[in-house]
């Protein structure tokens, strides 16, 4: 029996130089039956390359708020209600220091501010 069952995950990757451990954590959560998704910030870019994610998790990775190429839905709402829970790892210094002022100027902070589902914290 896998442990995630078929669980959504949405994982939400800071810049934090324990990004580059983020290919892993998807594989381990997938392992465990989770579908998994991801969400990169502008720095987790400069730690782990996305297309990295996206082989992992057989899906697409996200980083903009507006994606120009899904003009059709809002991304960031659709993104918000798609998981079971989401998962900040690494979770910066700065991603937990936006996310506690309510800020929303990216797409990692503006999901957490619009989901609904749990979030779970992994401080880098």
């Amino acid at each position: 029996m896998k442990v995630l069952g078929s669980r959504k995950i949405l994982l939400l990757v800071g810049g934090g130089i324990a990004a580059y451990k983020a290919p892993l954590l998807v594989r381990e959560l997938i392992a465990n039956g989770a579908e998994v998704r991801c969400v990169l910030t502008a720095n987790a870019a400069q730690f782990v390359a996305p297309l990295a994610l996206q082989t992992v998790s057989n899906h697409a990775v996200a980083s903009d708020l507006f994606d120009p190429q899904r003009e059709e839905q809002i991304n960031h709402i659709e993104l918000a209600r798609w998981p079971d829970a989401i998962l900040v790892a690494p979770a910066t210094a700065n991603l937990l220091a936006r996310a506690a002022a309510g800020m929303a100027n990216d797409l990692a902070t503006t999901l957490l501010l619009a989901t609904a589902a749990p979030i779970v914290l992994a401080p880098a």
